[in-house]
């Protein structure tokens, strides 16, 4: 029992450092590696390169599946220039079995020990993140012998070698048991290595052997179809297109791995070095064959998975992509996108309030105020999204963007809420009692409306972009609408002292419109706040310490 928890413990150890390897590059590399991906697909080979370098990093040909799912569903990349990339990203990975297959006993004590000082040292830095990896790195070499050293007792025992040798050598069933090992361990690096270990050791025959090094193929295909279940259509093409070649591919393999067999231990000595020549074998192979199909493969999958029908569910969330979640850096830009598809329904909510109360139109009224449950709904999708995604694989940027989003989604939140309340307002003191705004109240309301709308605008504007000149022109509106807000007040006043019947009437509402106007204009500045206080543009108090000091003593 204790040689089996040991075991159990190595195999975990391995698993937790792919993790630590992957989650630390996404952390210092995130941002690159899109953009490499992003550029490298002028031509498949270009792009077939591009997949082997990223994956060689990230060490999980999943999660590169993940970002380029992300990519096509947002059209930033052809489904077929993605499984280009993914062909690529097979051979990365199973380039990464190879050398950490190795003897490399002394390289683990080094890689945890400087990987540790760097990450204690220097935590939050970039020689802390880097830090990070090598200590992953240190914990699969370090891992990979302790798997030797628990398989040891194990295959040593009679009753145990006696089961292996009753094992039946069907290599379907070896392929469905290398995919089912690969789904539940997340990742098919760490079944492969595993079993190149547990084969140099004797537990598993060679034949066997080679069977689950298939089946981790198309396991970690399934893994990305799976992590892609809930998603669009779209988003879904290139991990069934990458399990198609793998499917293909591995029935392709199946009569011609007698004679694999035999040129592997012709060529090849050591067992485990016979399993991941293999495993990286297949997967060129696996490139070579199908890198000029991948148009082909794009055609199928999209007739098997068509897009939906425009304008359904336009209202609902577009962008916050569940794949994505796998890929922090990626996910911060989806729910970014969400955000503005939020902002864009408080645009229409408030684009809608001058015609109401213009045309005194009450479906209208109705139908803007039903936009506000629309505009709660994607706040609270944002907001769940948000949480799910890893704060410790962000970088100190992707963490501030993280807190701009929540910050942005929760004004938008609450200007939905006011607009809401306006509407009602215009219904119950104007639509119902069949009253009029006085001609110059009217045209200021028209001018407030429309600074708002561009004020709005400007704040997606830097929101999206943090440029810092255009965060200050909006905080300087913050000022200007509030002196308009002060202005129209005091020409209303007046109007009222002139006795104008229309103005009278309608005085409450007028009132309480410019003033939440202004509540709403409030929020839209608020973007501003964090660009300006990132770049150190903020003052941290607006009274003038010499006019403070110039005022009488009773009145400091």
């Amino acid at each position: 029992m204790l040689h089996l928890l040991n075991l159990l413990a190595a195999i975990s150890l391995l698993v937790w450092g792919t993790h630590i390897v992957r989650t630390g590059v996404l952390k210092v590399f995130g941002e690159d590696l899109r953009r490499v991906l992003a550029h490298s697909f002028s031509n498949r080979f270009k792009a077939m390169l591009a997949g082997i370098g990223v994956t060689g990093l990230v060490q999980s040909a999943t999660a590169t599946c993940l970002i380029m799912a992300s990519f096509v569903g947002k059209g930033l990349v052809t489904t077929g220039a993605a499984l280009a990339v993914m062909l690529g990203a097979d051979v990365g990975s199973s380039m990464m079995a190879v050398a950490l297959s190795q003897d490399l006993s002394w390289l683990s004590p080094l890689l945890i020990f400087v990987g540790v000082v760097m990450f204690v040292a220097r935590q939050d830095t970039g020689a802390g993140r880097i830090g990070r990896v090598l200590i992953g790195l240190g914990l699969i070499t370090l891992a990979l012998q302790l798997i030797v050293g628990a398989t040891r007792p194990m295959t040593e025992s009679p009753a145990v070698r006696a089961l292996l040798v009753a094992l039946p050598n069907e290599v379907m069933l070896d392929m469905v048991v290398g995919a089912v090992l690969t789904v539940m361990a997340y990742s098919s690096l760490a079944i492969v290595l595993l079993t190149a270990t547990l084969a140099a050791s004797g537990m598993v025959p060679a034949g066997v052997a080679i069977g689950l090094v298939l089946g981790a193929n198309i396991g970690s295909a399934l893994l990305a179809l799976i992590a892609t279940g809930r998603a669009s259509p779209q988003v879904r093409r290139l991990p069934l297109g990458n399990l198609l070649f793998k499917v293909v591919g591995a029935l392709i393999a199946v009569p011609l791995l007698p004679i694999a067999h035999v040129q592997l231990q012709e060529y090849i000595d050591q067992v485990h070095q016979q399993v991941v020549v293999f495993h990286l074998t297949f997967n060129v192979l696996l490139a070579l064959t199908f890198i000029g199909l991948t148009g082909a493969a794009a055609r199928i999958t999209e007739k098997l998975l068509p897009a939906p029908a425009a304008g359904v569910g336009t209202e609902r969330p577009r962008h916050l992509d569940p794949s994505a979640l796998a890929t922090p850096s990626l996910a911060i830009t989806c729910a970014a996108r969400e955000a503005l598809h939020q902002a864009d329904v408080v645009e229409t909510m408030l684009r809608g309030i001058l015609p109401v109360i213009r045309n005194n139109d009450l479906a209208l009224a109705e139908q803007l105020r039903r936009l506000d449950d629309t505009v709660d709904e994607l706040y609270s999708a944002i907001k769940f999204y948000l949480t799910q995604i890893s704060r410790e694989a962000l970088s100190e940027r992707e963490s501030r963007r993280w807190t701009d989003i929540v910050s942005f989604t929760i004004n938008m939140e609450q200007i939905g809420d006011i607009i809401e309340r306006v509407l009602q307002d215009v219904e119950d003191k104007k639509i119902r009692k069949n009253r009029s705004f006085s001609d110059a109240g009217m045209a200021e309301i028209v001018h407030l409306h429309e600074r708002l709308l561009a004020n709005l605008r400007l704040g997606m504007s830097v929101f999206l972009d943090g440029h810092v000149r255009d965060a200050q022109k909006l905080l300087e509106e913050k000022a200007r609408f509030r002196d308009l807000e002060h202005e129209y007040a005091g020409s209303h006043i007046a109007r009222l002292r002139d006795n104008t019947a229309l103005s009278i009437e309608t005085s409450s509402l007028h009132l309480d419109l410019i003033s939440d106007l202004k509540r709403i204009n409030s929020h839209i500045c608020s973007i501003a706040y964090p660009i300006l206080e990132s770049a150190g543009a903020l003052s941290k108090t607006r009274i003038r310490e010499s006019r403070l000091q110039a005022l009488p003593p009773d009145r400091t």
